[in-house]
């Protein structure tokens, strides 16, 4: 039984209701999401990550290991697709070094402290400078109960964004939302939104994915102070930690455990 089974079975499963994706496949349907991309992982798998910055993309920390061997991938082997849409991105831009959350680590049993760290933010080679592709906002972490809404790329999914425009944060423990969003293998990183004011700004990254009672449910950091630790790092010039050790990869099969708890 994994340590993370109370942040999930303690949500009531009735709350967790699949509210549909809808597949972004031409760009008026994309338009104003072309800052959400696929992030191409050396030639490994995939993740989705997002542009908060003109050089800056958001992800899932545990994207950037070799799902086989458990070695840091080169950052300059990681390629951000900007609004990647059937075999076409708004914009191509390449990696050129990534900072992982300081205390984020793979080793022992699953916990809290697992989700809520894995964060991590590229920086690219050159910065988006494109009508099109705007860089999201960032907001506080989101109210239980509030409704949020996620952009990925996933298993079957990989060449067209798909757009779930109503989810709902369902509980929030120790760090890790837990949210009804529908996600799946290749979603990591994805950016969960909330849409106060009208604009959609990114409050957290999706992590993980879990089951209660059967209910499909996803997991992610509380954003607003992770995301402050990695810019400082990044402007440290902050390098990977001695001995850490990847969490999840990228593009994975879900193990069996007593919680169902899976890497998307």
């Amino acid at each position: 039984m994994l340590a993370l089974t109370w942040a999930v079975l303690t949500v009531p499963a009735a709350q967790a209701q699949d509210t549909g994706l809808r597949r972004l496949d031409t760009g008026d349907d994309g338009r104003g999401w072309e800052g959400v991309g696929r992030l191409d992982l050396a030639g490994r798998g995939f993740c989705t990550g997002a542009l908060i910055a003109p050089d800056l993309v958001l992800t899932a920390a545990h994207c950037l290991y070799d799902k086989a061997t458990g070695a840091r991938l080169e950052d300059e082997k990681i390629e951000f697709l900007a609004g990647w849409r059937n075999g076409h991105a708004s914009a191509y831009r390449w990696v050129r070094r990534a900072v992982v959350h300081p205390s984020y680590a793979f080793g022992g049993v699953a916990a809290a402290s697992r989700v809520r760290d894995d964060v991590a933010l590229l920086e690219l080679r050159h910065p988006i400078r494109n009508a099109r592709v705007v860089p999201f906002g960032t907001d506080k972490r989101p109210r239980t109960g509030q409704r949020v809404g996620v952009v990925s790329y996933a298993r079957g999914r990989a060449d067209v964004p798909s757009l779930q425009e109503v989810c709902d944060v369902m509980a929030n423990q120790e760090g890790v939302l837990v949210m009804s969003c529908d996600v799946d293998f290749g979603s990591s990183g994805a950016p969960i939104f909330t849409f106060d004011g009208g604009a959609p700004r990114v409050v957290s990254v999706v992590s993980a994915m879990a089951d209660v009672d059967g209910q499909k449910v996803s997991l992610g950091t509380q954003l607003e102070l992770p995301l402050k630790v990695l810019r400082a790092e990044l402007a440290s010039g902050g390098v990977m930690r001695a001995g850490s050790r990847p969490y999840m990869a990228a593009v994975a099969q879900p193990r069996r455990t007593g919680a169902k708890f899976a890497k998307p």
